[in-house]
């Protein structure tokens, strides 16, 4: 940018976009001395310009009409934060199509239409930004495609979801019920009022799929690859498994490079209580990535937040006026995989936990059951009768293939003995 100013236009005055405004009103002298140029907040626009954010802002600046942003000539970049597919993304690749570098936190937007989007950028030789859409203010992305960019990523695991990991957190440390913790997580503002999108897992699958394209270069929709939450956990599992086990539980995204293709999945995952993520509590979020000569490294920060995505947001902008003619960011990479492999074929150390009757022979059948399928048991638990005279019995299999667990469970499931649905909690011990 041969400029002496540089100007940016905002499109979204919401919780985010207000926390952008409010580092602009504090620290845009150090922006400014950090790039050598002025930078300014040009415009920002918003449906709604009446209501107050708690900053200020010079009513000059407001305007309703964003189309007036996006063909504003003196406007160099354009922050996209009013999340959603529409208008959003029709308004990003509008400013593309203007000469316009765009810096986006909209982790939906681009899950799902990456390849349009960084195709849009290339077309129109603009930088496309958005480390705020994985990990809120962990500086994720920019390090995975840059400063690791000389190894070749083997696996990344990442706890990418504040709500739910409080969720698990509070289950963990208090023994506390799942719709209880939910509750008090709403009260406290860290769980929507409708939270699925959050607690079954959606969320940290988009992020996921951000990740898997910029470690191992290939673009999977979430249709393609297994996607599991943590409604139906419960505080015995966790406990017993802490206690006796020494494995705490996370809700992981993962994405895995084995010999056989590329494991992209998300799911509750026992992990060793002396594993880096395992530390990882409350709200704080973290990303784990093995390449082949750094090794392990870990991105551990808030993963989400007003100030901490603003200013990964506001980062972004600054990136783009240091190195305006850098290669597109966060363009395509040839495919490091060979295949996508199905969740059945996973191999994985296994948690079952299931209420029989107490009867005799009920466990030599559960155990000749899983032999029959190839599975090898690491451990039995079999806790006091309850008062119903019904028995818990906790597993932990040898690695084993997924499918073969899922049969042996659905054999087990039809026993008369065996009470209520069987718990499966994969392990992860790398």
């Amino acid at each position: 940018m041969d400029k002496n100013e540089i100007n940016i236009g905002l499109i979204g005055f919401g919780t985010i976009g207000a926390g952008v405004v409010e580092i602009f009103n504090k620290n845009q002298d150090i922006l400014s001395q950090k790039v050598g140029k002025q930078v300014n907040l040009k415009k920002v626009a918003d449906i709604d310009i009446t209501t107050d954010r708690g900053v200020k802002i010079d009513s000059e600046l407001l305007t309703t009409d964003a189309n007036g942003v996006l063909e504003n000539d003196d406007i160099d970049i354009i922050v996209e934060l009013i999340g959603g597919y529409e208008p959003a993304r029709t308004f990003i690749l509008k400013a593309m199509e203007n000469g316009k570098h765009v810096v986006s936190a909209n982790k939906a937007l681009i899950a799902k239409h990456w390849e349009e989007l960084i195709a849009t950028a290339n077309e129109n030789n603009v930088r496309f930004n958005f480390e705020a859409s994985v990990g809120g203010g962990i500086p994720l992305l920019q390090p995975i495609n840059e400063s690791l960019a000389a190894n070749r990523f083997e696996a990344i695991y990442g706890i990418m979801n504040g709500t739910a990991n409080y969720i698990l957190t509070k289950m963990s440390s208090k023994g506390s019920k799942f719709n209880d913790v939910l509750k008090v997580a709403q009260e406290k503002g860290y769980a929507e009022a409708d939270p699925t999108f959050d607690i079954e897992g959606h969320d940290t699958a988009q992020k996921l799929i951000i990740l898997t394209k910029l470690a191992f270069g290939e673009y999977v929709p979430q249709e393609n690859f297994y996607v599991e939450g943590i409604s139906q956990i419960n505080p015995e599992d966790i406990e017993f498994a802490l206690k006796e086990l020494n494995y705490v539980l996370k809700l992981l995204g993962i994405a895995k490079k084995t010999q056989d293709g590329l494991e992209i999945r998300v799911h509750p995952t026992f992990i060793p209580k002396d594993h880096l993520l395992a530390s990882v509590n409350n709200v704080y979020n973290a990303v784990y990535a093995v390449g082949d000569f750094v090794g392990p490294v870990m991105l551990y920060g808030q993963g989400a937040g007003r100030m901490a995505t603003a200013s990964a947001v506001v980062g972004d902008c600054l990136d783009i006026i240091f190195n305006e003619s850098k290669k597109i960011s966060y363009g395509p990479i040839k495919s490091q995989i060979n295949k996508i492999k199905d969740i059945g074929d996973i191999i994985s150390k296994y948690y079952i936990s299931l209420n029989v009757l107490d009867k005799p022979g009920v466990l030599q059948t559960i155990t000749k059951i899983l032999e029959e399928n190839g599975i090898s048991i690491e451990s039995i638990t079999q806790k006091t009768s309850l008062e119903n005279k019904e028995v818990p019995i906790i597993i932990v299999s040898h690695e084993t293939k997924e499918d073969n667990i899922k049969q042996s469970i659905a054999k087990i499931n039809d026993l008369n003995n065996v009470k209520d649905d069987i718990k499966l909690i994969r392990i992860l011990e790398d």
